[in-house]
């Protein structure tokens, strides 16, 4: 089975995912997501495998956030744009698998799709 996790090291939730993955034999693709945003594209089919809007994903800490100001006035496409731009605003980790995509918080939803 093929796992992405789009991870940040510095997040203790997204280390544990990964470490748990790691665990059960399963060596996935890490994708450091701060470093190597996806692509609109990319993250547009993530959230229709999730079943998710880009509001659903959307980190609600730090001063990128605050800058949004008003998230509720933010449509999808601009929402996704600013993600792209800051991927800090993106939540993490998120695990796609072949049985589809799931934002780990909590940990646990990752046995959901591995």
């Amino acid at each position: 089975m093929a796992v992405t996790i789009y991870h940040n090291a510095n997040c203790s939730t997204s280390r544990k995912v990964l470490g748990w993955l790691k665990d059960k034999g399963i060596q996935p693709q890490v994708i450091e997501y701060l470093k190597t945003p996806p692509s609109a594209a990319e993250l547009k089919r993530i959230l229709k495998q999730m079943d998710a809007s880009p509001h659903d994903i959307l980190r609600r800490k730090g001063d990128a956030y605050e800058a949004l100001g008003d998230v509720s006035k933010l449509n999808a496409d601009a929402l996704i744009k600013r993600m792209l731009e800051e991927p800090v605003l993106i939540e993490r980790p998120i695990v796609v698998s072949d049985k589809g995509a799931v934002l780990c918080r909590p940990p646990e939803k990752v046995w959901e799709i591995v």
